[in-house]
């Protein structure tokens, strides 16, 4: 009786619960807050916040991975196999940030090899088959251990140390590479043996589980095949009026401008300490297009994909915060005054040959974000040419809307309480919110360098609206502009700017990919 009363304990979820669910749980509920009470884009927040309170929760049949067979990490040898034909394999229902490599493991210079040590002793106990002890570490989030693989090109200051595991011992080194779990299951097959060399992707054990992955592993897939952002993108280009732009192109400088930032955050990123291909990711939060953000970040590091994406869908949803203490700062009651011409009336002809010369021209130089800026130029082109009114309306509504829905829950699915209390985590989210005010400020900071140039002066506010943040920045030039002068109109002349900061964003992360990818 007792035995049962434990194990309904272990299959319920309270026995999962841990600290860092309840800070997020906490984090959840001011996302909702912002989102419902005070209406910061919650088509975006509400999705990202209801994913985050299902990742940090112990849920069954959202997130788990179907049985695949456990690859190679890189090219290498086969250290260990911990695994034969017929063993049984068990990934919690909870699963922490595991290290991929033995140096992760690493606290300190001082104590390296008593940190490794104590690693492998405490994984032997989390995978131990003994005893109740076995189900309580099972839910600290310790998957089995398959095999370690050491790369084919050494690291000449990796450093070897002599561990313990399941009984043997045997050397590691630091850049020796992890090969956990991914799914509970039987292993049916172990083609590769200790010693043997692999190429990356060559199958270590195959895994069987009758049990298919859950919802949000395919869901998530939308993100991880870079179907999302261009399906996105084509919404955006069908719902938005380059009209602005075409009428006042100086306004191409305002979008450029506003990436000022992304190079300045990708340049303190390098000086932190984190890679180019991070830095790059990183830096492009600045632009405030969370489709490219991810699209970036996919490519060079992802890795890191799911802070980024949060930090950029989070700081889009809160341009109205972050954005007017940086307007107000940086321009005179005066200028915010400044009035502007109405633009001239674009024709029908106009928009559609933009659309047509942009995205040969734009995929001619960088065609690395072929899919981006084709979809989004098609959408426009769907919205501007009189003759697809249907399809128009279902990229403007059911297709945009939908996808809305998937990828922020997808985005808020990555906020586990274990990836996001972390030093590196708050690093990222940090330098965005320095990347978002640099180009705030770059575009508010040049409008007023072109009017010292320009008969017709540019009201500075509208240089803000340069991030890609559609329409929300615009909107957020309009209320400050109205705010010293609730006459002044400026939303049409700040979507100018809004296009070609979408415009200047992706090419921007095309010159990132394009020279870092390879």
């Amino acid at each position: 009786m007792l035995q049962s009363l434990i194990d309904l304990a272990f299959d319920s979820g309270f026995f999962y619960v841990d600290w860092r669910m309840i800070v997020m749980w906490l984090v959840v509920l001011v996302l909702l807050y912002l989102a419902v009470y005070k209406q910061f884009e919650p088509l975006l927040l509400v999705p990202i916040a209801f994913g985050a309170l299902l990742a940090n929760l112990p849920t069954e049949g959202v997130l788990n991975k179907p049985a695949a067979p456990l690859i190679a990490p890189v090219e290498g040898t086969v250290c260990e196999m911990f695994v034969s034909r017929g063993d049984s394999v068990v990934v919690p229902r909870i699963v922490r940030q595991t290290p991929t490599k033995v140096a992760d493991t690493v606290k300190g210079e001082s104590t390296a090899v008593a940190d490794v040590n104590a690693f492998f002793e405490k994984l032997s106990k989390a995978t131990s088959a003994e005893g109740r002890a076995d189900v309580f570490e099972k839910a600290k989030g310790v998957p089995d251990l398959v095999a370690i693989v050491r790369p084919a090109k050494a690291d000449a200051s990796a450093k070897s140390y002599t561990v313990g595991y399941k009984g043997k011992t045997f050397q590691v080194r630091d850049d020796d590479l992890f090969v956990w779990a991914s799914t509970s299951g039987t292993i049916t097959e172990v083609p590769a043996k200790i010693g043997s060399k692999v190429v990356y992707g060559e199958t270590l054990a195959d895994v069987y589980s009758p049990r298919v992955g859950g919802l949000y592993y395919y869901i998530q897939q939308g993100v991880l095949l870079e179907i999302f952002p261009p399906l996105i993108f084509l919404g955006v280009g069908a719902l938005t009026d380059f009209g602005p732009l075409i009428a006042n192109p100086k306004m191409l400088l305002l979008g450029g401008a506003a990436q000022f930032g992304v190079f300045i955050t990708f340049i303190g990123a390098v000086f932190l300490g984190f890679t180019s291909r991070e830095a790059a990711s990183i830096g492009i939060i600045g632009g405030a297009d969370g489709p490219t953000s991810i699209f970036i970040s996919n490519k060079l590091a992802p890795h890191i994909l799911a802070p980024i994406a949060v930090a950029a869908y989070s700081y889009m949803a809160l341009v109205p915060i972050i954005q007017p203490p940086i307007m107000r700062v940086l321009t005179t009651e005066k200028e915010r005054k400044i009035r502007m011409k109405s633009l001239r009336k674009v024709s029908r002809l106009e928009k559609l040959v933009f659309a047509i010369i942009v995205t040969i021209f734009c995929i001619l130089l960088v065609p690395d974000v072929s899919a981006l800026i084709g979809m989004l130029m098609l959408g426009n082109f769907i919205r501007e040419c009189g003759v697809c009114e249907r399809l128009s309306k279902a990229a403007q509504n059911e297709t945009i809307n939908i996808v809305t829905v998937f990828l922020g829950t997808s985005v808020g699915i990555t906020m586990t309480g274990d990836r996001f209390i972390r030093v590196d985590t708050l690093s990222i989210l940090a330098l965005g919110v320095v990347a978002f005010g640099f180009s705030t400020a770059a575009g508010v900071v040049i409008a007023k360098f072109m009017n010292l140039f320009l008969k017709e002066k540019i009201n500075p506010l509208i240089g803000s609206a340069g991030v890609s943040a559609v329409p929300m920045a615009a909107r957020v030039s309009q209320v400050e502009g109205q705010k010293a002068d609730p006459s002044n109109f400026l939303l049409m002349h700040a979507m100018g700017p809004n296009v070609a900061g979408v415009i200047g964003t992706a090419m921007v992360a095309g010159f990132f990919i394009a020279t870092l990818a390879h």
